[in-house]
Formats: C-alpha cells, sequence, structure tokens
C-alpha cells in the first residue's frame, strides 16, 4: 500500500489548478501596485499569461476573482470566531483573543483589505460578497449567545440574531478604520471594541 500512496503524493498539479492560481497571483500582485477599481480583467489575463477568456473560464468577473484571493482573510476570521466557544478561559479573555486575532488577520493581508473597502463602494458584486462574508457569522455568533444564556453564563437580553449581527457590522466598521502598523488609536479601538462585546452578551465590564 506505501507505493500507491507516494504516486499519489507525487501527482503533478493539473494545467487548470496551475491557471487558475496564476490569476489569482497576479490579481494578488497587481493589487501591490494599483487601486482595484484601475485593475482590468485583461491586466490581470496578461500577468497571469493566459487568455482573457481562459479568466471567464475559472472567474465568472472580477469580484468572484477577489472573492477567491479573500478566502484566507475569511478563514482568519473564522479561526477568531472560534476563541468564542474556548470555554476554558473567562469570557473577557475570550473576546480579547477574538479581537486580536482578528486585526492580525486582517493586517496580515492589509493590502486587499483596503482594496476590497474601496470596490465595495462601487461594486455591487464585491459588496455582496462582503455582506454574504458577515452573514455566515451570524448563526454561529447567535448559537453562542444563546449557548451561554441557556447555562446562566449570560443574561436574558436582546434577540441573538440581531444582536450578533450589530456586533458583527460594528467590528466591521472598526476594522476599517484599522491601519497596517500597530498604533495606539488601533489599541484604543480594540479595547472599546472588546468592552462593547463583553457587556452586551455578558452584562459586565
Amino acid at each position: 500500500m506505501a507505493g500507491p500512496q507516494r504516486t499519489m503524493d507525487r501527482r503533478p498539479v493539473g494545467a487548470g489548478d496551475q491557471r487558475r492560481e496564476a490569476l489569482l497571483r497576479a490579481l494578488d500582485e497587481l493589487l501591490h501596485e494599483t487601486p482595484l477599481d484601475a485593475i482590468a480583467i485583461a491586466d490581470i489575463s496578461a500577468r497571469a499569461g493566459v487568455t482573457r477568456s481562459a479568466f471567464y473560464f475559472y472567474f465568472e468577473n472580477k469580484a468572484a476573482c477577489v472573492a477567491a484571493l479573500c478566502a484566507d482573510v475569511y478563514v482568519g476570521g473564522l479561526a477568531a470566531a472560534g476563541h468564542l466557544a474556548d470555554e476554558g478561559v473567562p469570557p473577557a479573555r475570550r473576546i480579547e483573543r477574538m479581537v486580536d486575532d482578528l486585526i492580525a488577520s486582517v493586517r496580515e493581508r492589509h493590502y486587499l483589505f483596503r482594496a476590497v473597502l474601496e470596490a465595495r463602494r462601487t461594486s455591487s458584486g464585491i459588496r455582496e460578497m462582503w455582506t454574504g462574508y458577515l452573514e455566515s457569522f451570524v448563526a454561529p455568533v447567535a448559537q453562542h449567545i444563546d449557548g451561554e444564556r441557556a447555562a446562566g453564563r449570560a443574561p436574558a437580553g436582546p434577540d441573538s440574531q440581531t444582536l450578533a449581527r450589530l456586533l458583527l457590522e460594528l467590528s466591521d466598521r472598526m476594522l476599517e478604520h484599522l491601519g497596517p502598523e500597530d498604533n495606539p488609536a488601533d489599541r484604543l479601538r480594540a479595547q472599546a471594541l472588546a468592552v462593547v462585546w463583553l457587556r452586551s452578551i455578558y452584562g459586565v465590564a
């Protein structure tokens, strides 16, 4: 059995996979140089060394390509939200870790985050993508709130889904003001955000 497994491990990456990765890499490189709204699909295709028609084989439009490139930021957000479920630490520390990791995940690809912020003002596709990202966090956060209330660790309060959505929207606004490097203003915003989450869910400072 060892022989076939090694053969599978050495299976070459398909040409289609390579072209898709080349397109994502090209957009990533271009975003270091040019605002997203100034980048054309032809620019991405040319940088990737593929035809324009090849771009449309993998992505419906530029927003879809951006969405794929944003996957790492989204996964980072999921990992940050996972701290809420860590019952081994006090609620305040859970929320602090969530906020800290969320900031770190955005700062890691700050140029991409800024590009998306600029583009969603004018692109309905990118606005829908970002709204979908935020909305995907609502149910898990609401479930956490309901669980904490049921366990007696959090007091009764407003509808959990409504509260979760408001807290996530507030977090999104905080991230909009985030600078590429750590600074006192961002630290104050992060501390304030953590306190708002803690008081809104647990009713404590």
